[in-house]
């Protein structure tokens, strides 16, 4: 169920942007048959167009998996987590839209399918993943959206063996800290990957009910709250904060988007303890009907692909759009799951 499509001005801003922009929009917001050609331009023009640019012609981008070649601890110090090695890259040509059966699609997946170069830790191949959990979890959502299937059952195996059963969750810093607690954003990274995999059809009996526990680690917070807090104030401020690119930074938005994905997906009515970060998504409409950047992530990236922090982001607004649209559905419907 979704409710009415959203002002026409509001529809030409959008549709004025990039074309990862514009396809999402008139699949998502105008249900439009179109949306299928538009994402076919994705490979040809803007931020996709530059992205694949940017890739050297041995199939990787800034010569590494995860940070550029030759980048040091000095200059992580200094300048943050890069963005622009193969592992985020690929990543963010996945949430672009890029065609998993376009020619450059294609040629990346056999280029670093066939590389000598081994993750560190772990030295497994780029497909096979490496230690850290959250890593492994978006290394499993390009391997399914590229069609790299052939690895996809070992990783997700590796990725349940890393499942704490304390909290229901998973938390990447568990390998270096030795904690068993769950964390948000480990845990809402597997939820993403494991869900696709039930899609897909790869899920196991334990995936869904660990799954379904990560689920409820988020919704017993109310996706943003300390549980262990009496007052039950936010875990981390920046949750608040609506966030792009999404990389694997944590936000309201990206967890309602998993939430929407499974109600969708499953044919099931959203939970009630959505409710408030609903809201809080809501009250952050301006009055022109956009939504604002709020946090990037600080570190290199080959370009920027936002106007800045405070600025009227199209990503967000057409995010927060289809949200509120699958969720205002539900409740003008009165469907809304009880509280538990």
């Amino acid at each position: 169920m979704m409710s009415p499509t959203p002002e026409p001005a509001i529809i030409a801003w959008l549709m004025s942007h990039d074309v990862s922009i514009r396809w999402q929009t008139l699949r998502d917001l105008l249900h439009s048959p179109g949306w299928e050609a538009e994402r076919a331009k994705v490979a040809e023009s803007g931020f996709g167009a530059r992205l694949l640019g940017c890739q050297d012609s041995d199939g990787l981008w800034a010569g590494g998996f995860f940070v550029p070649a030759g980048f040091s601890g000095a200059d992580w110090k200094a300048e943050g987590q890069p963005w622009t090695a193969t592992h985020f890259s690929l990543s963010l040509l996945r949430e672009l839209g890029l065609d998993p059966e376009c020619p450059a699609a294609k040629r990346t997946v056999e280029c670093l399918s066939k590389h000598s170069m081994r993750w560190d830790p772990g030295h497994k191949p780029f497909w096979m993943g490496e230690t850290d959990v959250c890593i492994n979890a978006r290394v499993l959502l390009d391997s399914m959206y590229f069609g790299k299937i052939d690895t996809v059952p070992d990783l997700l195996q590796v990725i349940m063996n890393d499942f704490l059963p304390l909290d229901g969750g998973w938390n990447c810093y568990t390998e270096w800290s030795g904690s068993k607690r769950a964390s948000f954003d480990s845990t809402l990274s597997v939820l993403e990957a494991l869900l696709e995999a039930e899609r897909l059809g790869f899920a196991t009996k334990e995936s869904v009910s660990a799954r379904l526990m990560g689920q409820e680690f988020l919704l017993k917070r109310n996706l943003f709250r300390r549980l262990s807090d009496p007052e039950r104030k936010p875990a981390n401020p920046d949750f608040l904060l609506l966030t792009y690119p999404r990389r694997p930074k944590y936000d309201i938005l990206r967890a309602l988007e998993y939430f929407q994905k499974e109600s969708l997906q499953n044919k099931s009515v959203p939970d009630a303890r959505l409710t408030e970060a609903i809201e809080i998504l809501r009250s952050k409409k301006q009055s022109d009907g956009k939504w604002l950047l709020e946090r990037v992530s600080r570190g290199r990236e080959w370009f920027p692909l936002t106007e800045g922090v405070g600025q009227p982001s199209a990503a967000l607004t057409l995010r927060a759009l289809y949200v509120l649209q699958w969720w205002d559905g539900f409740h003008r419907s009165d469907s809304i799951a009880p509280d538990t």
